[in-house]
């Protein structure tokens, strides 16, 4: 998708009627039960640390310096440079590295420097405590979605959605126009703008409007949490899904589980996002596409579905405030998903 097909919060919307006939939206008390951490200023300061896959301290530089450039100050964590295999650490480093980082009040927000594997090893290691006590902004997508789903179910707290430090360009000259809105994205988030994103419409969208939380991210992670105490609940909200390197018969499976478990029946507004999938095996061809997957799961409900909106595991990957109320607006013509 080019920059001509999905505008940012700068550009002004032609939204549809919000007040119109079958429109959901959140009840009483989930809105009273949010919990929007202070938005950043100028000097505020951002850790970054490793809860996942390993990083270098020069990998992280143009991340650091970009940060830096929009007026923050940035404090880097142990694990970064670290190593055990995969991981940014043992268990126990990056444990503690973010542990760290949640306590530590002169710490305004905390974005995870690269995805891979490993926060779900360490989550039940973390306490909490400080934490709610004095919310801050967690950034980062893909793995990343343990901490997504954990904070914004067990004490509704929101948090970010977004690229991390591995997707930041050595050389922005070079970077191409959706890398830099993506990342720009990150910034109005930060900031507390209202954040509003249009993309052209999909024939296989379903159209209607719903309000609700947002809430979602990695597909196989969500499915991972199932049953867990990071698990997703998922009435009255709107559901985003994203994936990158699964069959399309484990992307069924993923939405079939989905649907079993409740997790489909009651939503506002569902969402998808990229999906990367890998070539079918010779002879064992699944014979059907993300969008029909999709469509016959959700083909007995109302809400409106989107397709190809731009996130995930792409360089069209915009930043998403997890745990904020939204409107989602699908028409024939255009997709728009507000924050209210």
């Amino acid at each position: 998708m080019n920059r001509k097909d999905f505008l940012s919060s700068i550009v002004p919307l032609v939204t549809v009627a919000t007040a119109a006939t079958g429109t959901k939206k959140i009840n009483a008390e989930e809105e009273s039960s949010l919990k929007i951490p202070a938005y950043l200023k100028e000097g505020d300061v951002i850790g970054i640390t490793c809860p996942s896959g390993y990083i270098t301290e020069e990998e992280i530089r143009p991340a650091v310096s970009k940060l830096k450039e929009w007026g923050f100050n940035v404090t880097t964590g142990r694990t970064v440079g670290a190593r055990d295999f995969t991981f940014g650490g043992n268990d126990d480093l990056r444990a503690e590295d973010l542990q760290q980082m949640l306590d530590d009040r002169d710490i305004d927000a905390i974005l995870f420097a690269r995805g891979g594997y490993g926060a779900v090893r360490i989550i039940d290691k973390l306490d909490f405590t400080t934490f709610k006590k004095q919310p801050k902004w967690l950034i980062g997508f893909s793995d990343a979605t343990v901490f997504h789903s954990h904070v914004n179910s067990n004490f509704g707290i929101a948090s970010i959605h977004s690229k991390m430090c591995n997707s930041f360009p050595a050389d922005w000259s070079k970077a191409e126009p959706s890398q830099i809105e993506t990342i720009n994205s990150i910034r109005k988030c930060l900031a507390g703008e209202k954040m509003q994103y249009t993309t052209v419409a999909n024939e296989k969208n379903k159209p209607g409007t719903g309000e609700g939380i947002l809430i979602g991210g990695n597909l196989s992670i969500l499915q991972n949490l199932a049953g867990t105490e990071s698990d997703i609940h998922t009435k009255n909200k709107i559901l985003f899904v994203e994936d990158t390197g699964e069959y399309l018969y484990s992307i069924d499976r993923m939405f079939r589980n989905l649907k079993r478990t409740g997790k489909l029946d009651k939503l506002n507004g569902l969402i998808i996002g990229g999906f990367k999938t890998k070539p079918d095996d010779a002879g064992e061809e699944f014979g059907r596409t993300v969008y029909d997957i999709v469509t016959e799961v959700v083909k007995e409900f109302s809400y409106p579905v989107c397709f190809d909106f731009p996130v995930g595991h792409q360089k069209n990957n915009y930043a998403l405030k997890c745990g904020v109320k939204h409107r989602l607006e699908v028409s024939e013509s255009s997709v728009n998903l507000i924050e209210v």
